[in-house]
């Protein structure tokens, strides 16, 4: 199959690296860091989440922090909302884009939101309304697009009916997610093949998680598939919390080292990429988890 000419990254580390790091940064390292994020050519960069500091103390200062980024006219700063609570948040800031999530297992929505999928489903429905009245670009993630912590193998087609009907209910993308990184490319590819029944593929992101070193393997898969948009994280940060010490986000140098290899344009900066993975990892205090990174930090 014929591989897409461009692919556009979607930098998770912010909020979805930062989230899963016991470490709590300071809102100024935070805004510091989007700001060299936005500095590498990214054209969407996923600023924080306005979720209760309760359940996750790592993004508390959410409102400090999108208020202040410098926000450059050509890239998209997107937020994760929970709920109707967070979105006002959002909205109070000036959001303009919004990212939302389920899961086609019910057993991952009771432990990650304590609700049903089909409650999953009735919470978006709440907020859509506001999301097309204030004129929001929605983006819907799919946890466990793969496998489940809890119920073991996801059937390729209970991905697939999840994502139309979010799809239906009008997000503009949907991001597919092996939360666990458990896939391999046959699996990524027949999960793909199912939801692209349904949904157009230049609708779809992929959200690969690096727990089994598959990830840039899942990855190619899914451009063979012919998927444009990929998630990764700077450094690999943020670790799955499923797996005890394994590694979570696949490591965006890693990706675009890749991607230039095979001569797929991203439009990234690999050495400002690199430098701003050092920045985040040297504040959280830990080593590079991304191969490419780890062999260039000193150029």
């Amino acid at each position: 199959m014929q591989l897409p000419k461009k692919v556009k990254l979607v930098e998770v580390s912010p909020r979805d690296g930062l989230q899963n790091e016991s470490k709590i940064l300071p809102s100024a390292i935070k805004i510091d860091f989007i700001n060299q994020l936005s500095e590498t050519g990214l054209s969407v960069i996923e600023a924080t989440s306005f979720v209760s500091p309760k359940w996750i103390p790592q993004l508390a200062d959410s409102r400090e922090v999108f208020e202040g980024i410098i926000k450059r006219s050509n890239i998209h700063y997107p937020v994760l909302i929970p709920n109707l609570t967070g979105l006002e948040n959002a909205l109070a800031v000036g959001v303009k884009e919004i990212a939302l999530f389920s899961s086609p297992s019910e057993q991952f929505n009771q432990h990650n939101i304590n609700c049903s999928v089909a409650e999953s489903l009735a919470r978006i429905a709440e907020l859509m309304p506001v999301a097309k009245r204030e004129k929001l670009w929605v983006r819907g993630y799919i946890s466990c697009a793969i496998a489940c912590p809890y119920e073991g193998k996801m059937a390729p087609q209970k991905v697939a009916d999840l994502a139309e009907k979010l799809f239906a209910m009008g997000c503009h993308e949907i991001s597919l997610g092996d939360t666990i990184g458990v896939g391999t490319p046959n699996t990524v590819i027949d999960m793909l093949q199912a939801v692209m029944k349904k949904i157009p593929k230049e609708y779809l992101a992929v959200h690969l998680h690096d727990t089994y070193g598959q990830a840039l393997a899942n990855i190619y898969a899914a451009l063979q598939c012919g998927i444009a948009i990929v998630d990764s994280s700077v450094a690999g940060i943020g670790g799955c919390p499923y797996a005890q010490g394994a590694s979570g986000n696949v490591a965006s140098e890693d990706v675009v080292y890749m991607l230039n290899g095979l001569g797929i344009e991203t439009g990234v900066d690999l050495k400002k990429l690199v430098r701003a993975g050092q920045f985040i990892l040297q504040h959280l205090g830990q080593l590079p988890h991304s191969k490419v990174g780890n062999v260039l930090k000193d150029d």
